[in-house]
């Protein structure tokens, strides 16, 4: 049972604009789910949870270079790639703070998805993902009201609470549930990717669908800002850490972190401290870096596959 959930989940590219495409053709149809963003990514971030243990956070410091730098570009590439693309392109004032606070949240959990079809470092990108995600609670409402103050005024003192609330609560219960009840919450790790992917659809979906009018006027400018913060921040990742001389998996993990968004976080932090127009270019964004990912988990599971080939002929005969 555990190998379909996880086909099905591993999917989750195809059922995102399987989503997108229904709520543009009919945009009514996920407005429902407008008053459950909030309680949904509580239900990601406690799946989240669940998957972790107080261990995880002693292998953080196996490998503490690694993480560091790799949060440490999701918090600094993403975020000026942003501001800069806002700029760039002069997005009118709702729009560009939604971009600018998009960059500025942390790793998508899709991500984990990614980098493990990818053949990279799996075990890094959760602990990246874990790490992101925590560290957002401070930095995501700190640089979104930094870099967007030029806009309008954000409150990041209310963003900060609403984050605790989304993030912080979930993932600490999760936590607590997985190291003290672990018979109680064993079948539900299997279902929380699938039960996130889900989530994740119905809000890129709802958003879209609400915002359908406000992205049409906003033409190709809005597409294009965000396509190219993604594709930026892929490239920029992968780049940084091969620089720093770091083996192919680790390249690949880095990329898949900094590259993808939590586009659902962004949503709903945009939709109540912003506005709900704001929260157009999160969805785009979540539509787009689930696309990316997959071209790229595609791209370098076949390079690993041909390698892993290669390796078996040029190996030596035991016969």
């Amino acid at each position: 049972m555990s190998k379909i959930l996880q086909k099905i989940t591993n999917l989750f590219a195809l059922w995102v604009l399987i989503g997108a495409a229904i709520a543009w053709v009919y945009p009514s149809s996920f407005a429902w789910f407008k008053s459950y963003i909030g309680p949904g990514l509580g239900v990601i971030m406690l799946g989240m949870g669940i998957t972790l243990s107080f261990k995880d956070f002693k292998n953080v410091f196996k490998t503490p270079a690694a993480i560091g730098i790799g949060v440490g570009a999701q918090f600094i590439i993403m975020p000026l790639l942003g501001w800069s693309l806002a700029k760039g392109f002069n997005l009118e004032k709702d729009l560009a703070v939604g971009l600018i606070l998009v960059s500025c949240c942390p790793g998508g959990t899709a991500s984990n998805v990614i980098a493990f079809l990818s053949r990279a470092n799996l075990a890094l990108s959760v602990l990246m993902t874990m790490c992101s995600t925590f560290a957002a609670i401070l930095l995501t409402p700190l640089l979104t009201d930094a870099l967007a103050s030029q806009y309008m005024n954000v409150d990041a003192m209310k963003m900060l609470l609403t984050t605790v609330q989304i993030v912080l609560v979930p993932i600490v219960l999760g936590i607590l549930l997985n190291q003290y009840f672990p018979s109680l919450v064993k079948g539900a790790r299997d279902l929380a990717p699938l039960i996130s992917v889900l989530v994740i659809v119905l809000i890129v979906s709802c958003i879209i669908g609400l915002n359908k009018e406000k992205i049409l006027s906003a033409g190709s400018d809005l597409f294009l800002s965000v396509l190219l913060l993604h594709l930026g921040g892929f490239a920029l990742g992968y780049f940084l850490i091969s620089i720093l001389g770091y083996s192919e998996d680790y390249r690949r993990t880095v990329s898949i972190e900094v590259g993808m968004q939590n586009s659902g976080l962004g949503s709903k932090l945009a939709e109540k401290h912003v506005s709900l127009v704001a929260a157009a270019p999160c969805a785009i964004s979540a539509v787009y870096h689930c696309i990316i990912g997959s071209f790229l988990a595609a791209y370098w599971r076949r390079k690993s596959e041909k390698l892993d080939s290669l390796s078996a002929e040029e190996s030596p005969s035991t016969d």
